[in-house]
């Protein structure tokens, strides 16, 4: 059944110039469930069958990584070796070098484990962390960068734990780094982690009793409890800082009113303005207006970089530009400089009239392909318009990216469903490539069928683009019909599509959204009840003209009951039509703003390129200048007339 889906698939999605599916696809799909299975037995025998397929070394590489992984039996080391000179300078190589690096520091073979890193492109967090255990050539530099990562790496490889404490006991973090790096496990709800780093501190400035358990499990309980009311040390204040963090997220008004009565309980200027800084960037992603005042009293704390940006936009939403000034002003110079902020920056300074010094900051990024980049352009008074198209790809350089083995992998990778390999395999391919490379290996993959790797290739280069490859239009008369029918903007759903899923017809989201439209089953199933649609049935989301049938009618019911706002609908369609009206604001707002406002950091972005991929869609099919400012338009203030949501939606 999985090779009948397998060559079904290379017709549904129109691999033209793909190769027919191998002889011996089905070993290798055995073997692939034996590995994911942990069934060394079998593997073994599948592996002892070697063959000439393209995907031999997975059979191989299965094997080897499977027995790596047995910290208990004893590894090859001969055939470990033999694998990596047979295929070196594969993506599997590199991979089963990490495992087999990983393997020996865990072993303290530490010669061996040093010899092995030198070859290492790309070593991963665990690897490096026993370049520093070894103390060998590399250690330096690898505990140099886990010293700058010290208030950043949440998820901590084990063979990390060591190196970190030592940056303590050695003297090169102290107590003050201790409690920053607390803090910032709390924020992240490392509440393990957040325990056992403050075993790094002397004893005797740990905190008293159960006061750690308590301000972590049951805030509430801590924040009235005498060990709040009365902090003892430096522990006793960053119980209560924690409690504070721990239930502002549970309801951040109440969280402040707790605070208010104990911020003069004797706590450091700093210690008020952690708190402050806190409940500020919760209230920012409530939308609450308190916000922009909180963020005022944390001025004496140093923030983390997602705090800071929510204090700009605690003060876009409230249409307070001299406050976005100072809070961009406030920012470390590289996020200052981002193309988000320097715009923003810009409108602050053309809203306080200074529209000479507005322009140096539009001008930094005009011209760009991105949302920011052609709000910028506008900004400064012209239409964004398409590079020069670069030269057309040469027979010589699509024939250098087909004979790569990468590529050929990736290539039966992704015939076989196994798309994750597929495109790390593929990006592996490109790394480091020249633009003419790129675009070869984006037109190679849009040859297959490989829309997704087509248009990523494509994103890549720096000075020679074709933006035909990365704003590609397949299935276009399905679209076309579609959007007819439902009279959608066509540029818009492609734009949405291209974010979606990137034209892949077979994708599928963790949560268990499928198809090109990315259509979850009880989403799918409503929709078509709705549209009275009797002969529904699941395999609709996995065909591309019914994916896109009931992506399409769910996009114009979203549309219908959201005031025809298509930013408010590509909010909705990514994270619920209640949550896109609940992120609207008493007052109408601009759409940058609100689509900047979103507090999903996922959905967030989502909009802001479903917009931009709407507005280049319409230059290339509809051959006009872009107006992304005038596509954003304004949304409009909650509690307007508008359709009530349906009772059983999804």
């Amino acid at each position: 059944m999985k090779y009948r889906l397998c060559v079904a698939w290379l017709v549904l999605s129109g691999l033209s110039g793909a190769s027919s599916a191998e002889t011996g696809d089905a070993r290798i799909l055995a073997a692939r469930d034996a590995a994911t299975r942990g069934d060394a037995a079998a593997l073994s025998k599948l592996a002892d069958q070697p063959s000439s397929h393209t995907l031999e070394p997975y059979v191989q590489y299965w094997l080897l990584s499977n027995r790596i992984a047995r910290l208990t039996e004893a590894v090859p080391a001969g055939a470990v070796s033999a694998f990596l000179r047979s295929n070196s300078g594969s993506w599997l190589a590199e991979k089963l070098r990490n495992e087999w690096v990983r393997r020996l520091g865990f072993e303290k073979r530490w010669s061996e484990m040093d010899a092995e890193y030198g070859l290492l492109m790309q070593p991963d967090q665990g690897a490096q962390c026993y370049a520093i255990q070894s103390g060998g050539p590399a250690a330096d530099a690898a505990r140099a960068a886990l010293e700058a990562q010290w208030l950043s790496l949440l998820d901590v490889p084990d063979s990390c734990i060591q190196p970190l404490q030592e940056l303590v006991l050695l003297g090169r973090l102290g107590n003050e780094e201790v409690w920053q790096r607390f803090r910032r496990l709390v924020e992240g709800k490392r509440f393990p982690a957040a325990r056992n780093v403050l075993n790094l501190l002397p004893e005797s400035q740990q905190p008293a009793g159960s006061s750690l358990t308590l301000a972590l499990d049951s805030p509430a309980r801590f924040l009235a409890s005498p060990a709040a009311r009365n902090p003892q040390g430096r522990a006793g204040r960053e119980m209560v800082l924690a409690a504070i963090a721990r239930q502002a997220r549970s309801n951040v008004r109440e969280a402040a009113s707790i605070w208010q009565d104990l911020a003069d309980k004797g706590f450091r200027d700093e210690e008020r303005a952690y708190a402050w800084g806190q409940l500020a960037w919760l209230a920012a992603q409530s939308h609450l207006p308190e916000a922009s005042a909180w963020f005022t009293q944390a001025q004496a704390t140093s923030m983390v970089p997602e705090q800071r940006a929510w204090r700009v936009r605690a003060n876009l939403r409230s249409g307070n530009w001299a406050g976005v000034r100072q809070a961009i002003e406030a920012m470390p110079g590289e996020q200052r400089d981002a193309a988000d902020w320097s715009y923003w920056y810009g409108r602050a300074l053309q809203a306080q009239n200074r529209p000479q010094e507005a322009q140096q900051y539009f001008l930094r990024n005009a011209d760009s392909a991105s949302f920011y980049g052609i709000l910028s352009t506008e900004a400064l008074g012209r239409s964004y318009q398409w590079p020069s198209a670069s030269a057309p790809i040469t027979t010589q350089e699509l024939g250098r990216v087909q004979q790569s083995g990468d590529f050929r992998r990736a290539e039966a990778l992704y015939r076989l469903e196994m798309r994750t390999e597929g495109m790390r395999e593929w990006n592996w391919g490109i790394r480091g490539a020249d633009d003419r490379y790129l675009l070869a290996a984006a037109e190679h993959a849009r040859r297959l069928g490989l829309y997704d790797r087509a248009i990523n290739t494509a994103e890549r280069t720096r000075n020679e683009h074709d933006f035909g490859l990365r704003y590609l239009a397949p299935y276009y008369d399905v679209f076309s019909r579609e959007a007819q029918t439902q009279q959608l903007d066509l540029a818009w759903v492609f734009g949405l599509v291209r974010q979606e899923s990137r034209f892949q017809p077979v994708a599928r989201s963790g949560v268990g959204a499928q198809g090109l439209m990315q259509v979850m089953p009880a989403t799918g199933k409503w929709i078509a009840g709705k549209q009275g649609w009797k002969d529904y049935e699941p395999g609709w989301l996995t065909r591309i003209d019914t994916n896109v049938k009931l992506g399409s009618a769910y996009l114009r019911h979203v549309l219908d009951s959201l005031s025809n706002h298509p930013v408010l609908a590509s909010a909705a369609y990514n994270a619920g039509p209640g949550r896109a009206r609940k992120w609207r604001d008493t007052r109408p707002l601009e759409g940058a703003v609100y689509a900047e406002t979103i507090p999903f950091t996922e959905t967030r972005d989502y909009v802001k390129k479903v917009m931009t991929n709407a507005e280049l869609y319409a230059t290339l099919l509809e051959r006009r200048p872009a107006s992304l400012s005038s596509r954003l338009g304004r949304v409009p203030a909650s509690g307007g007339p508008e359709l009530a949501l349906s009772s059983d939606e999804p």
